[in-house]
């Protein structure tokens, strides 16, 4: 049946306010159930239950892939303990360490556990968590080599050092300088220049003996260290800039594995001595 005059108007008046309140609630009810973003890059990974870690994977003893394909090492350790006291799963990505921090820059990495020194200069771009390692930088020779003996050394030489490394800095910036023109070969891996100083295709190289021990024990290269260490480095877990809140939680980390003794249990697992730092 039709409505007609007054009564239609006031029904019809009355069912668009109604439909009007349930439009308001519904929008309401919306607005309620929203779940606001992240607020820092702590809070991002801890919604993700997941935190992205780039490190090279070719770096034995810190960091490289084991029989079964899986992640291991020192630094591996180090951040699996560390996500674990974020609450959250560590999501291991391996690249050359050329490409890390410039990756770490681009989002694809939430942090870098990869042995990366802590520079005036890289704390210009990254943000780093309190150093967890110290590592002594020692001069590299074939075990027949009986011309080079100390950094002095190195005048009119080919020497070899990692691409990208705080390492190759050095020789640009300092050894140079210092000693007078030679020449330098980059290496994206450290085996690959221990096999080639092994084979006569550099005079030498600069690395941390911890480093090269593995190397030198599985391939029975005939190379090693002389003289005293030319510098010692140490490395933290970098992250983004303006992440001062993932920081701190990264450094509460250390510091409770620290406390606890989980940290020396690592480090003497994989170096056999007591932590340096």
């Amino acid at each position: 049946m039709l409505l007609k005059g007054k009564p239609a108007f006031k029904a019809i008046s009355l069912l668009l306010i109604v439909a009007l309140a349930l439009v308001g609630c519904g929008a309401k009810s919306t607005e309620k159930t929203e779940t606001a973003a992240p607020a820092n890059m702590l809070e991002k990974i801890k919604a993700s239950g997941k935190i992205r870690v780039g490190l090279m994977g070719t770096y034995a003893p810190y960091n490289f892939m084991n029989d079964k394909n899986e992640v291991d090492g020192f630094d591996a350790d180090v951040a699996k303990e560390v996500a674990k006291r974020l609450g959250v799963q560590v999501e291991f990505i391996t690249g050359e360490f050329s490409g890390l921090i410039e990756g770490l820059q681009k989002d694809k990495y939430d942090a870098l556990v990869s042995q990366v020194t802590i520079t005036e200069d890289r704390k210009k771009t990254m943000d780093f968590s309190e150093p967890y390692i110290k590592n002594a930088v020692n001069v590299i020779v074939k075990n027949d080599n009986t011309t080079i003996h100390s950094l002095d050394d190195f005048k009119g030489k080919k020497i070899g050092v990692g691409l990208g490394t705080n390492d190759e800095k050095y020789l640009r910036d300092v050894a140079i300088p210092k000693v007078g023109q030679f020449e330098i070969a980059t290496y994206n891996d450290v085996i690959t220049s221990l096999m080639d100083l092994n084979t006569g295709r550099i005079d030498a190289t600069i690395n941390n003996t911890f480093a090269i021990q593995p190397i030198l024990q599985k391939n029975k290269l005939q190379v090693k260290a002389v003289g005293e260490p030319i510098k010692e480095d140490v490395a933290g877990i970098a992250v983004r800039k303006g992440n001062q809140e993932l920081v701190d939680a990264i450094n509460k980390a250390l510091d409770e594995m620290k406390s606890d003794g989980t940290f020396k249990t690592i480090f003497k697992k994989w170096f056999d001595v007591e932590p340096n730092i």
